[in-house]
């Protein structure tokens, strides 16, 4: 049965809670998924072996919620994100963010100081709207975007093309994380896959630098996709978490930022 929240903007929102203790895990899923996705249900086996709050939920226009995709910009995927936190967790929470979910993440991380106590990327893509409109849009597709408001991009992932709007890119600008130093004051692991196509490799090594951590560390894993959903990979997503979790309940340690390489096939 799909519960639902209603935020502020009076959107209804999907979601799935699962008690238990503190920190508590949020996943914030990327562009057009949806909580019902692998990695979100790894995460929600593990949470409910560890005993470990959970939530996962679909932004509006997303999965069960309520909306048009058409309609939803970063803003108010991020107003999604925040209600859902503010309202269905009590203390601490640790985001781990997929995709887009890694931007959304992000901004709340920023953003909430105590409230957030960990942050985990997965291919987190801060800012992939302006990459989008500067690197990948033909001058065909940015006239369109510019003279219609809409066009329709092919997707790997689905027989669907996505819509993009004017109004996701011009929103988006309104939201640039990597313009800047990004001071978290928390545990963060980004996790990368060198064989992914929509987020390169590039985009994770750019927010490993201008995140400041008092304890960052970037997995890039061979061969790995983007959907980082293999086996391995969604077992390192849950051994990020944890790792967050024993770094948070640690001593502090002085700054530090770490690289490491793995292979996973």
């Amino acid at each position: 049965m799909t519960t639902f929240i209603t935020t502020p903007q009076g959107r209804h929102i999907a979601y799935h809670r699962t008690p238990g203790k503190e920190p508590g895990v949020v996943f914030l899923g990327g562009f057009r998924s949806d909580m019902t996705g692998s990695k979100a249900q790894a995460l929600q086996a593990w949470a409910e072996a560890t005993g470990r709050s959970f939530l996962r939920f679909d932004y509006s226009g997303h999965g069960q919620s309520h909306g048009a995709f058409v309609d939803g910009a970063i803003s108010d995927w991020r107003e999604d994100a925040l209600a859902v936190i503010e309202v269905l967790t009590e203390g601490p929470q640790i985001l781990v963010g997929s995709s887009m979910g890694g931007w959304i993440a992000l901004l709340l991380a920023r953003d909430l100081g105590p409230r957030i106590a960990g942050f985990v990327g997965i291919a987190a893509a801060p800012d992939f709207t302006e990459r989008m409109w500067e690197a990948e849009f033909t001058l065909a597709e940015r006239t369109t975007l510019l003279e219609e408001g809409l066009f329709l991009r092919p997707s790997d992932y689905s027989d669907e093309p996505y819509p993009i709007t004017l109004r996701l890119i011009e929103d988006g600008r309104q939201n640039l994380v990597l313009n800047g130093p990004l001071h978290l004051h928390i545990p963060v692991r980004l996790l990368q896959g060198s064989a992914d196509s929509d987020v390169p490799a590039s985009v994770a090594i750019t927010l490993f630098h201008q995140i400041s951590s008092p304890d960052l560390r970037l997995t890039l894993v061979k061969d790995a996709d983007h959907r980082f959903s293999t086996p391995p990979c969604l077992a390192l997503i849950t051994e990020a978490v944890e790792d967050v979790i024993r770094s948070r309940d640690a001593l502090p340690v002085e700054d530090g930022l770490n690289l490491k390489v793995s292979n996973i096939s």
